[in-house]
């Protein structure tokens, strides 16, 4: 087969480590060789590591890496090996952010990475305008935070000159911070869609959770985000139980689920996700199931929504209510045989699965003058290395020790 006929040539030449935010892509097989590994084959392991091992091997003979591409239906180049078709792409614009949450992101910050080393505006556009041709229906900016960067407005832009070529909903993920004050501009470019991250709504509790005084921002936003008519609006909230010295805010369940009462929201629980830098506890998830018998116990009468099989929660609306609750069970309930998102991360990386750490270096494709066939076989190719759950992992605690991007570079 053509993924088989890649794996000979790639075992042939050695494989390196796979780590993230390095170079994935060398002309060289002395660069391969440079970084043996002994892991199984994954169609990912281009990358290399900060501090490579002394070359076991050495090799003189020049190989362009194209040689090893399949040749690719482009019918099934957002397929992978479980017929689960990718039409929704999630853009890191930024690992910057103006917050620090507590499960994001480490108190004292991360390394970011350079700026040269970041997807332009025109390479970001390239890929989302080959993605879109490929079959994407659905772009979704994240970040670290998308609003910090000053030229947004024209990023959204830009995609939505996408839609004659399939493009149907452009949606972003947002803190709130700054987002009123660019709201107007974001909303006249295309912007269609808003989730805003809110986990408490005590401003007390906002403060020791985010690490800033900004809640009344947040606030503002909101209502902003209504008046201008972008609804159903979804408020992202990540339910975590108190532990020493690490606020919670499970006891706020039911004051967020009123929030859909009188106004179209969409209250999105999240259970607790370990990632590098979060001080993930199995001891702070607060299960799906436990939550979902919190709001039954207040509210009886709870009627659940059907959802697409694409969709990542299970929805209820409480009795009378315009907007509804939502849970995102990640840990306790996944919901990956449904999963149809790929994300690309600011640095380029296209990463398959959220959990997982393998990735592949579009960016350092299209600066090696890589055409559109070429990329869409990469994409290809990291899709078949997609397990059916979980990046190939069983348990939440497998997932905590397990290696991966914090958060916020990753991009929710």
């Amino acid at each position: 087969t053509k993924s088989s006929e890649m794996r000979a040539a790639l075992e042939r030449l050695g494989r390196p480590h796979r780590v993230h935010q390095h170079r994935l892509f060398s002309s060289r097989v002395a660069a391969l060789r440079t970084h043996l590994a002994t892991e199984t084959f994954s169609p990912f392991d281009f990358a290399a590591p900060k501090t490579p091992p002394t070359p076991a091997v050495a090799v003189a003979r020049t190989v362009d890496w194209r040689e090893l591409l399949p040749k690719v239906d482009p019918a099934q180049v957002l397929d992978d090996r479980f017929a689960r078709r990718h039409n929704y792409l999630r853009i890191s614009l930024a690992e910057r952010c103006n917050l620090r949450c507590v499960y994001c992101m480490p108190e004292d910050g991360i390394d970011l990475t350079p700026k040269a080393q970041l997807l332009s505006v025109a390479e970001t556009t390239q890929l989302a305008s080959m993605f879109v041709r490929a079959g994407v229906t659905k772009i979704r900016l994240t970040g670290g935070e998308p609003t910090v960067r000053r030229d947004l407005p024209e990023v959204v832009a830009a995609l939505s000159a996408l839609r004659p070529l399939g493009l149907e909903e452009i949606s972003m993920t947002t803190n709130g911070i700054a987002l009123k004050r660019m709201l107007p501009a974001l909303q006249a470019a295309g912007l269609d869609r808003l989730n805003i991250s809110l986990d408490t709504l005590d401003a007390a509790a906002f403060a020791r959770l985010t690490r800033t005084d900004a809640l009344s921002r947040v606030h503002g936003a909101i209502d902003a985000v209504l008046e201008a008519g972008l609804s159903p609006l979804k408020i992202n909230c990540v339910l975590m139980r108190d532990t020493p010295g690490l606020p919670g805010n499970e006891h706020e369940l039911l004051d967020f689920a009123r929030l859909s009462v009188d106004r179209p929201i969409d209250v999105r629980f999240i259970e607790y996700m370990p990632f590098d830098g979060n001080a993930w506890s199995l001891k702070r998830l607060v299960p799906y199931k436990e939550a979902i018998g919190l709001l039954r116990d207040a509210y009886p009468d709870l009627q659940p929504i059907a959802t697409d099989r694409h969709d990542v929660a299970t929805s209820w609306r409480l009795p009378g209510a315009q907007g509804q609750v939502s849970f995102v069970s990640s840990m306790t309930s996944p919901f990956c045989g449904g999963c149809n998102r790929l994300r690309l991360t600011a640095d380029g990386n296209i990463k398959t699965c959220l959990f997982g750490n393998d990735e592949l270096s579009l960016r350092d494709a299209i600066r090696e003058g890589a055409t559109e066939t070429e990329l869409l076989s990469l994409v290809w190719a990291a899709l078949q290395g997609k397990h059916a759950r979980h990046a190939g992992m069983e348990s939440p605690m497998d997932i905590a020790k397990s290696k991966n991007r914090p958060m916020t570079t990753i991009g929710g």
